[in-house]
């Protein structure tokens, strides 16, 4: 009987503890801003790219960026170009990465990033950030360097690292004589004010 009335009581334990689990509220995300954009590079020179319209979220964990998340969506088409530079031919290589030979907005509006793991340590940051990346309808996992800080509420964070633009379907070579490089360099400065 004894061993009866404790399996019960254990059981029972065992449904509270799940359910007040399963009731605790998720820590709340909080929204990004900041700056979202590459470098593309060719033999006689490079562009800076920025997004101007996208959103995003990060989510501490304890106060704490290792555990937590980030994600964030660009709207491709609002890709914009060397704006400390700019000339004549910009608008012309705005509309062009935003054609078939790169973004091609009209069928890939969007890329994407959702993080699968934040932790502390690694080379180049104070953070090492794995997550999935899409871009050109093209996912892939990928790992990069950040310095995330956290003080109190206040939570930024920055990352510059290189993918590769042909493994996410974006083969356009360039001209000729003016080859445009695989690697393209994104640049990340975000911050955020946890709730």
């Amino acid at each position: 009987m004894r061993s009866f009335v404790s399996t019960l009581t254990t059981a029972a334990l065992s449904l509270v503890a799940t359910a007040a689990f399963a009731a605790a509220p998720a820590a709340p995300s909080a929204p990004l801003s900041g700056s979202i954009g590459f470098v593309g590079s060719k033999v006689t020179g490079s562009h800076i790219g920025d997004f101007k319209e996208w959103s995003g979220s990060v989510t501490l964990a304890g106060g704490k960026a290792e555990g937590g998340k980030l994600e964030f969506t660009i709207k491709t088409a609002s890709v914009v170009c060397d704006v400390a530079s700019r000339n004549d031919w910009t608008p012309k290589l705005e509309e062009h990465l935003k054609g078939a030979d790169f973004f091609d907005v009209a069928k890939f509006p969007t890329a994407t990033f959702a993080s699968t793991e934040i932790k502390a340590g690694g080379e180049g940051g104070s953070h090492t950030v794995k997550g999935n990346l899409t871009i050109h309808g093209v996912t892939k996992l990928v790992t990069f360097p950040a310095t995330i800080t956290v003080k109190g509420k206040d939570v930024s964070g920055k990352s510059e690292f290189s993918i590769n633009r042909k493994d996410f379907g974006i083969a356009y070579a360039g001209k000729a004589d003016d080859l445009i490089r695989d690697g393209v360099v994104l640049k990340i400065d975000v911050k955020a004010t946890a709730k």
